[in-house]
């Protein structure tokens, strides 16, 4: 169940946020080994935001996932920084990414839970 959300002060156009969803959807779930069928990825752009003091390109990820492993998250960082300065055009230096291991009974899916 890995959900990304990317939170940026970027206005993104269509073609380009299409772009960024399909290729962090794709990244999210080999990053973390887990199947694409669910992962869930969402763009909040164009959000009014400052990163000390400068409302220079700058993003705040969220990504969540069971059994997210604690260990890998510098390689995960790596990662999502780099597809964000690729595709979205914001330094490595002005991302934060909070990563959460999830609970499987306290996420819902189809009716039930994890």
């Amino acid at each position: 169940m890995p959900y990304l959300l990317i939170r940026t002060n970027q206005n993104v156009t269509e073609a380009a946020t299409a772009t960024l969803l399909t290729r962090a959807s794709r990244e999210v779930a080999g990053l973390l080994g887990k199947s694409e069928r669910y992962v869930m990825v969402s763009l909040e752009q164009g959000q009014p935001m400052l990163f000390g003091g400068s409302a220079d390109p700058l993003a705040y990820l969220e990504l969540k996932s069971i059994g997210l492993p604690g260990g890998e998250t510098a390689r995960l960082s790596a990662a999502l920084c780099d597809l964000l300065g690729q595709e979205l055009g914001v330094p490595r230096d002005r991302i934060y990414i909070e990563f959460s291991n999830a609970s499987g009974p306290l996420l819902g899916w189809n009716g039930a839970t994890f």
